[in-house]
């Protein structure tokens, strides 16, 4: 593509868009919709895999490049939870590292967290919303949005009831400068191994850090290798309860109940991190915030991983008859 901007010319490869004065990269074609033989529409972003000794086995995209992980680094905060006296049974600490569906279920395990620590739903302070399932959302109707109904009220209350154990102040627990939230960005520089230069604040309040694609994925590689006993209780938790994780009918839920020792985790705007027991780890960010992408990613990287994750081919339909693909454009 080649446009005539102050009487220059700029050639824009795939992935680019020019904004002001410099060239934005989105990354690598990472998936094609093809309909009849012909690329229709492709999903941009970074991606990388590791090995399970912590090397790289493939990068597609700026892997270097900051983004925002969102929810799927839940797992990082709510080690940096335990490791501050955090005490939960394995559901109870599943959900605080959920972004659930809004089940009845997962508001029972959340309110067991807080009435745990003396707390009750008032005391939640994220954003409200309705449940982010579509059953749930329809079992929900007409009631106004709410704190516990909002996907990250786990979380929420995993920090509050971290608080209370500390005795740390339960009103401003999301001020970056609050001791619980400087205990998070210690744990999110120790395990993925990058400084936090940029930082403001997720949909759901809570403060919010840049890493790279990269450094996502080394934290979730030292997450699923490491011998320290906090990650470990993390991890096997969300393994243990993968409905509390997501919910129903779910990715997430479905891919850890398919895959025995699977982790997994998404986030907004397109983030998603996996990994295997042995340390196989795969990270990406899809440019445009889609999630469409995700079943042709993942399906892709599981058979190079030589693992059968039981993920349909997603088919482009002309009425009612095949006529085309989602496809993964990686050579891996």
């Amino acid at each position: 593509m080649t446009w005539q901007l102050k009487a220059k010319r700029f050639k824009l490869t795939s992935g680019q868009l020019w904004r002001g004065n410099k060239i934005k990269t989105f990354g690598a074609t990472l998936v094609e919709i093809v309909r009849a033989g012909v690329v229709e529409s492709l999903h941009t972003g970074h991606l990388i895999l590791l090995n399970s000794d912590g090397s790289v086995k493939f990068e597609a995209g700026d892997v270097r490049a900051p983004i925002f992980p969102r929810s799927s680094v839940k797992s990082i905060q709510a080690s940096a939870m335990v490791r501050n006296g955090l005490k939960l049974d394995a559901p109870q600490l599943a959900v605080v590292c959920a972004s659930h569906s809004g089940s009845e279920e997962h508001f029972k395990v959340i309110r067991s967290i807080l009435s745990g620590a003396g707390l009750s739903e008032d005391d939640l302070m994220n954003a409200v919303d309705k449940p982010l399932g579509t059953p749930e959302t329809a079992a929900w109707g007409d009631k106004p949005p709410s704190h516990i109904a909002q996907n990250c009220s786990g979380k929420h209350a995993g920090m509050l009831a971290t608080c209370v154990v500390n005795g740390w102040d339960t009103k401003t627990y999301l001020d970056p400068s609050h001791p619980l939230q400087v205990a998070i960005k210690n744990e999110f520089e120790t395990v993925c191994g990058e400084k936090i230069n940029i930082a403001t604040t997720d949909g759901c309040g809570a403060p919010l850090f840049a890493l790279s694609t990269r450094g996502l994925a080394t934290g979730i590689h030292r997450l699923t290798v490491s011998s320290d006993p906090v990650h470990q209780q993390v991890l096997n938790a969300c393994r243990l309860n993968p409905d509390m994780v997501a919910g129903s009918g779910r990715i997430t839920t479905k891919m850890m109940e398919a895959v025995p020792g699977l982790f997994m985790k998404d986030g907004a705007e397109g983030v998603s991190i996996f990994s295997m027991p042995d340390g196989r780890t795969c990270a990406f960010k899809i440019a445009d915030g889609s999630t469409r992408p995700f079943a042709a990613i993942m399906k892709k990287v599981f058979t190079s991983w030589s693992i059968n994750a039981g993920i349909d081919d997603q088919n482009v339909m002309g009425g009612s008859q095949v006529v085309g693909e989602v496809r993964c454009a990686l050579d891996l």
